[in-house]
């Protein structure tokens, strides 16, 4: 695994993105696994992953690395599981582009809840990129009708805002290793699947799919991302992070036919355009501090 940290920050985050990007695509393409069956067999194989990483990263102190991690690593792993679940809901209940859109208002939860637990101040572009966000809400959810597709956008915004929390967590407690808590949560999100199953029995192709999305699109995205950002800006490693909601919505439009309506894509433009804005401001920041 230590060829990876020969690769440059930038193109790991990337690379990462581009995996989870094929998260709605493969949630769309199930054919008769239920919405409780994918999350199982998902995170069982995200788990597996993760664990052949950390074998692979720490060796001998595979276990002491999860021990170290301690009561943040949990409760990161809790909010970060909860992540995982309503993920595959709203992917499951409403449409790739809605989905991917009002993920990355993960940065506009963040500055809000910087300002009221960190007490950290909101620029004036922040508070812009704020009231620009919930404009292109607006039009994404005004745009959405039935309950069922609803439900799946309002699920969708645990996502964000679990990020949002789980960075908090980490700016608290900086030593806290991010890999250890992935596994954590990838357990919890497995036990919320196999619980609310009736049954975790699913055909050989749909068990493709989930080996698909558990190894290549969270495992191996969230490594990659996790190493890259060990040494990249994290204004930068946002900006490079809206890969995922540009290639989301093209692979679901190219292999499932899925095509947003236009008041979607106008919120979604005006959500990553209010995102960018507060990126820039990050960026901004980091380099007076230099």
């Amino acid at each position: 695994m230590n060829f990876l940290l020969k690769i440059p920050g930038p193109v790991l985050i990337f690379l990462g993105a581009c995996c989870l990007s094929f998260g709605g695509l493969i949630v769309k393409s199930f054919e008769g696994a239920t919405l409780w069956q994918i999350l199982f067999w998902r995170q069982l194989f995200f788990i597996l992953t993760v664990s052949i990483f950390l074998i692979a990263t720490y060796k001998k102190q595979f276990f002491s690395a999860l021990y170290e991690s301690g009561i943040p690593g949990i409760c990161g792993g809790l909010i970060l599981g909860l992540g995982f679940s309503s993920y595959v809901f709203a992917m499951y209940n409403t449409t790739v582009a809605n989905t991917n859109f009002i993920i990355q208002t993960q940065v506009i939860f963040l500055a809000i809840f910087g300002y009221l637990f960190l007490k950290e101040k909101i620029s004036k572009i922040t508070l812009s990129s704020i009231v620009l966000a919930v404009s292109g809400i607006i039009l994404l959810l005004g745009n959405t009708l039935s309950p069922g597709q609803m439900l799946g956008n309002i699920v969708a915004f645990i996502m964000p805002i679990s990020f949002a929390v789980l960075i908090l967590i980490v700016r608290k407690y900086p030593n806290v290793d991010m890999i250890p808590l992935q596994l954590i949560a990838g357990i919890i999100a497995m036990f919320i699947g196999y619980f609310l199953s009736t049954r975790i029995i699913i055909s050989p192709h749909d068990m493709f799919l989930g080996f698909l999305a558990g190894f290549f699109q969270i495992g191996f995205g969230f490594i990659l991302i996790t190493i890259g950002a060990r040494n990249t800006p994290s204004a930068m490693v946002g900006i490079i992070m809206l890969t995922e909601a540009v290639f989301g919505p093209l692979w679901a439009w190219l292999f499932v036919n899925e095509n947003p309506p236009f008041l979607v894509l106008l919120g979604g433009g005006i959500i990553i355009f209010a995102v960018f804005l507060q990126f820039f401001s990050l960026l901004s920041k980091e380099k007076s501090l230099q």
